[in-house]
């Protein structure tokens, strides 16, 4: 099943916030300005959307959404030859928080919504969100772009920012439920046994040693979908027996919403390490795995490993570091303590896109982004020439060993 940017959005458009719309409470105003591109997308006539609002920073606890509305009407609709539309929004969390000079996107989805995304400037999430939509930064006028033509499919860096949104992808349901569930039962194994499962069910051909990139990118998407299938069949069961003794306990039905979520979030960091593991297997590659270093802190991998970074005679030039986060947000400097007698510190992630604000303080910090070469290509073109790919990172480790 394909995923073209075309099937969740018409047309989007972008600009930075200008002081009157970043403060509705000073100027009373409530609208965007430079919306007149976006007549071709809403019409001539007063329409009233429903708004998605989302205040998206890096600090992930300081995200905000909220429902609302958008008002596109002409203010000269009975002016015979003068035109001056307008977009109202209601009153709105994210939209206090806006600054003057963040990105504000406003797209209108296919089931005919709009959605509006707010993001601190030089962010991820905006660097994410430009690549994403093919937008440039504008000053005054809102740039739009249409999206009817795109059919080709958003690929794994496409479809993680696309669920960053909220938007759920649809994907085509490998038939492995039976089989799952006669190996499994009711219940998933440990994620080890799982993403083992993951490799031996994955049908097509690729190679860790000579394509390490690809395969640890096709064996993430593979295992997601996998469990995605088992996670469906997993809550159409609990939606069948219901939440609490009468079926309708609310907080039963949060805690199992939440529990959906968190799990998502941490297999897929487990999986990533636990394909990394294997692809550092079959390349002969020496490591140790959660070792305590100075002050209990626990590297992911520490090359070649636990005795040589504790010996005092063996040289730290040959030693190397690689901490794991599928999403690095804020959460990248966690890495910096961790081994003190490794530098740089080298930082895989799966996340696109990320600002080149933060990847300039990651190169201060010392800190060495490892990106798939598939993810790669999000990136600036000066951002890429800093990044390394996991061929690269494997070639390095096996020159100090």
């Amino acid at each position: 099943m394909s995923n073209p940017l075309s099937k969740f959005f018409v047309a989007a458009g972008a600009k930075r916030l200008s002081a009157v719309e970043a403060q509705p409470e000073i100027s009373n105003q409530h609208e965007f300005n430079g919306v007149v591109g976006f007549r071709e997308i809403f019409g001539p006539d007063r329409i009233t959307f429903e708004t998605d609002f989302l205040y998206l920073t890096d600090e992930e606890n300081k995200e905000e959404s909220e429902s609302g509305h958008l008002t596109w009407y002409d203010a000269r609709e009975n002016h015979p030859q003068r035109t001056e539309f307008r977009l109202y929004y209601s009153s709105n969390n994210p939209m206090r928080k806006a600054q003057e000079g963040d990105m504000v996107i406003i797209a209108k989805t296919a089931d005919d919504k709009l959605l509006v995304i707010i993001c601190p400037k030089d962010s991820t999430h905006e660097s994410q969100l430009l690549w994403l939509f093919g937008l440039e930064e504008s000053e005054r006028r809102f740039v739009i772009k249409e999206y009817g033509d795109q059919k080709s499919d958003l690929g794994f860096a496409g479809k993680l920012i696309v669920s960053s949104l909220g938007l759920e992808i649809e994907e085509e349901e490998p038939d492995y439920l039976n089989d799952m569930l006669g190996k499994f039962g009711a219940k998933l194994p440990s994620t080890f046994i799982f993403s083992e499962y993951a490799r031996k069910t994955f049908k097509d051909q690729v190679s860790a040693i000579e394509a390490p990139d690809e395969a640890l990118i096709s064996w993430m998407m593979w295992e997601e979908k996998l469990f995605r299938t088992f996670e469906k069949h997993s809550v159409q069961e609990k939606l069948r027996t219901g939440f609490g003794q009468d079926g309708l306990d609310v907080d039963d039905f949060i805690s199992f919403s939440l529990s959906v979520q968190n799990k998502r979030k941490s297999r897929a960091g487990y999986a990533f390490e636990n394909h990394l593991a294997i692809i550092f297997d079959q390349n002969s590659i020496r490591y140790s795995k959660g070792v305590k270093t100075e002050r209990n802190n626990k590297p992911d991998f520490l090359f070649p490993g636990k005795a040589e970074y504790f010996n005092p005679t063996f040289p730290p030039e040959r030693l190397t570091m690689l901490g794991l986060k599928t999403s690095a947000k804020d959460r990248w400097r966690q890495i910096i303590p961790e081994a003190d007698r490794i530098s740089p510190k080298h930082l895989a992630t799966l996340e696109p896109a990320i600002s080149k604000n933060q990847t300039d303080e990651m190169r201060a910090q010392a800190v060495q982004l490892v990106i798939p070469k598939s993810i790669s290509s999000t990136y600036s073109e000066v951002q890429q020439s800093e990044l390394i790919c996991l061929e690269d990172f494997i070639s390095l480790v096996r020159l100090k060993q």
